[in-house]
């Protein structure tokens, strides 16, 4: 066998690795709804550059959270705190200013450092204390969205010339009208690419490079994998975990940061049942809820798969909001059916 054909068959082995089907799965399942509602709607728009922007917009908030998630599943866990963090972040930086007069700066720097404490405490408690993932963070979430309660029952609007300013800033996209000499058509530009939506990218670059190109990362999936094994080899599991909730947290924080600026408020009960969001975004986009696979490309278009159905319904016009969420939970059930089917196949494969 010549080297051109062994290498052939390496890279096609290590394309065809099980733990990248469901990224597969999540990008196909996409590219067909997307072709659906390209054809029956792409002379409404559909098909524009707009609409496909619109697509990371519309859950960029969520998708800041589901980059922390992830990295949350891929160790074996579960976050049940992360909506009433990204709440309880909007409530300070809202009370905050609103009612203390403090630089909005200030409260979203300090609502940062809530969400990393937060989000440490629980892997501490996890690890150290063993108490299940799900039993602790949901304790996290009652204590985050009790303390959203005591600063205020009320919505507290923000009116800052920074949060106008970040809320406003956009990076407009023109349409290129001579490829030779790159000049562009600033008369009508073709869409407008939001602050929420640049943040999620760089998060989603950021989780990625941190998760394929750093020890910790490879310290995550060994984790997630088989934890008494990554015991056994001597990794740092315990400020592993640890420093994962700690980033989850950050996410959250982030996310709520990037919800305020949207909606330019603080309310106690802000992202009710965000955190299925998150967690759906994140499984549908292709990591195992048994952890030790994930990869943030996945959970990119998980967050997209999500956007696409409601903007489908969207341009029917003739059906209710709620055949967007019966969509939604129809997708999770078929992931959750695949992840076993891959993971009773990698089974098989491995005796």
């Amino acid at each position: 066998m010549s080297v051109k054909t062994e290498k052939r068959q390496s890279l096609l082995t290590r394309i065809m690795n099980p733990k990248y089907m469901m990224v597969y799965a999540t990008v196909i399942i996409f590219l067909i709804i997307y072709a659906y509602g390209a054809i029956r709607y792409g002379k409404s728009g559909f098909t524009t550059l707009r609409t496909f922007v619109n697509f990371f917009t519309d859950n960029a908030y969520y998708g800041i959270s589901a980059v922390g998630m992830t990295m949350v599943l891929i160790t074996g866990g579960i976050d049940l705190s992360v909506a009433s963090v990204a709440s309880l972040t909007g409530m300070i930086v809202a009370y905050g200013y609103e009612r203390m007069g403090i630089s909005p700066v200030i409260t979203m720097l300090f609502s940062m450092l809530v969400g990393i404490g937060l989000g440490a405490l629980m892997g501490a408690a996890i690890h150290y204390l063993n108490v299940p993932p799900f039993i602790t963070t949901l304790t996290g979430s009652f204590l985050a969205r009790g303390i959203c309660s005591l600063i205020s029952r009320e919505s507290i609007s923000m009116n800052h010339p920074l949060i106008d300013q970040l809320a406003g800033a956009k990076i407009t996209l023109y349409r290129l009208v001579n490829l030779q000499n790159w000049e562009w058509e600033k008369i009508k530009p073709i869409t407008k690419i939001d602050m929420t939506v640049i943040i999620f990218i760089v998060m989603i670059i950021a989780g990625t490079i941190l998760l394929q190109h750093t020890r910790f990362g490879r310290n995550v999936y060994a984790i997630g994998g088989n934890e008494a094994s990554a015991k056994l080899m001597g990794l740092p599991v315990g400020r592993t975990k640890i420093a994962v909730y700690a980033i989850n947290g950050f996410c959250s924080s982030l996310a709520g940061i990037a919800y305020v600026l949207v909606v330019k408020s603080g309310w106690n009960m802000a992202l009710l049942g965000g955190e299925l969001e998150v967690i759906s975004s994140a499984v549908i986009g292709g990591t195992l809820l048994t952890g030790g696979v994930g990869y943030m490309v996945g959970t990119m278009f998980g967050v997209l798969l999500k956007s696409v159905i409601p903007a489908i319904i969207n341009f029917n016009g003739t059906l209710s909001s709620w055949w967007g969420k019966i969509a939604t939970g129809g997708l999770l059930l078929l992931f959750i059916v695949i992840q076993r089917l891959v993971v009773s196949y990698t089974e098989r494969k491995r005796k």
